[in-house]
């Protein structure tokens, strides 16, 4: 299977832009890791994967979604981007992912990708603004991979996303980048509504329309409008884990995750320092959803320096560690709340909402699931896993 995939690499995209990614996320990617295991031994937390929220705006209106996008467009700028990812490519960081909002509606994101040639960005983004002509400019600069949130076909996709026609308009987003033969993904937030996309004739469909790899993430219940009702049961959770360790041995399509280990055990990116965010006002903030932060990329301050030296990232990850192999803001709301005032974070919201959101949660079950773990059966993904996205030391 691994060979069909790589003959579907090989014909289907640029060249150019496959050596980018080899290189750039490849071998740069596991470089940043092994730098990051250094700076563990001398008690040094500075993650090799950095997530950018580059502004707040966006033309769909999600169900679910803790992004302002209603409020005044915040957004960083072009000299912050670059202060930024000069100041992590010191240290080694080669891969950004690019949130939003949608990243596409920012007015210098290309100038963004085109200045830093020695860096992978994965652009989160619902694709619709992808056309012909912004795919051809991807090409040319050759360092990004669009992922494009597809969260169910006609019906579901409008609920879903709060518009219409949504469907066929990402799917023409999609249908430009394989036009233009970039690497391209497909990211799913699994809920009720469309748990039906965990399936072999998805994933099919999937390969047919040119996509080359696919992230299975499950909803997170959190925001202004939190839309319990679409959260998953534990039993769904292991469904979607066992569907995704299942299809790696048999489709020739990557399939993605970020919450559990080679051995199956689950695990939060942010608990194992592995990556953290920075919002649209450039607050730096333990992961997306967790929107309280201590510390600003305008505070004149690297990246680097207000990581490394961030006693509430610190107090954040230790404690998400301790509690739980999961995520700790569906797990213990409570903490989450106890955490902020602790340190006296602010509210990084326009909305200035994200203290009562957090108190009004109710706890519920995340991937964590001891005595039902389900290990990689693929070598390949058993060994990345186990050697460049694991614990890290971060729950012994």
């Amino acid at each position: 299977m691994m060979l069909k995939f790589a003959k579907r690499m090989m014909t289907e995209t640029d060249k150019r832009l496959l050596w980018k990614f080899a290189y750039n996320f490849g071998y740069k990617g596991m470089r940043s890791v092994q730098l990051f295991k250094k700076r563990l031994k001398k008690g040094v937390h500075f993650p090799p994967f950095l997530f950018i929220s580059i502004l707040n705006s966006c033309q769909l209106r999600c169900q679910g979604c803790w992004v302002d996008v209603e409020s005044p467009r915040k957004m960083i700028d072009l000299d912050e981007w670059n202060k930024l990812i000069n100041d992590a490519k010191k240290h080694g960081n080669s891969y950004f992912g690019i949130l939003g909002g949608e990243p596409f509606m920012h007015p210098q994101l290309m100038e963004m990708l085109a200045a830093h040639p020695d860096c992978y960005f994965q652009i989160f983004t619902n694709g619709q603004l992808i056309t012909d002509k912004v795919a051809a400019r991807l090409r040319e600069i050759g360092n990004a991979t669009p992922l494009i949130s597809i969260e169910g076909r006609e019906v579901v996709s409008d609920e879903r996303r709060g518009r219409l026609n949504v469907y066929s308009k990402t799917l023409a987003g999609l249908e430009a980048c394989r036009r233009n033969k970039l690497i391209v993904g497909v990211a799913t937030s699994v809920c009720q509504t469309n748990i039906d996309l965990v399936s072999e004739t998805w994933l099919n469909k999937l390969i047919e329309m040119g996509v080359h790899y696919a992230w299975f993430h499950t909803y997170r219940v959190v925001g202004p409008k939190p839309a319990s009702h679409l959260a998953l049961r534990p039993e769904q959770v292991r469904q979607i884990r066992k569907f995704m360790v299942e299809m790696r041995s048999k489709l020739p399509i990557a399939i993605v995750d970020a919450y559990w280990d080679d051995k199956g055990e689950a695990l939060c990116p942010m608990a194992t320092g592995v990556s953290h965010h920075i919002g649209p006002g450039g607050d730096v903030e333990p992961c997306p959803i967790i929107q309280f932060a201590t510390e600003n990329i305008r505070d004149n301050s690297s990246i680097y320096d207000l990581l490394t030296q961030s006693a509430f990232i610190k107090d954040f990850r230790e404690t998400a560690a301790k509690t739980s192999r999961g995520c700790i803001v569906l797990e213990r709301p409570d903490l989450v709340k106890d955490l902020a005032i602790k340190h006296g974070a602010r509210d990084t919201t326009q909305r200035g909402t994200a203290m009562p959101e957090m108190e009004a949660l109710t706890p519920r079950n995340s991937q964590h699931d001891p005595g039902n773990e389900i290990p990689e059966e693929n070598w390949m993904y058993r060994f990345a896993k186990k050697h460049w996205f694991f614990g890290f030391g971060a729950y012994t």
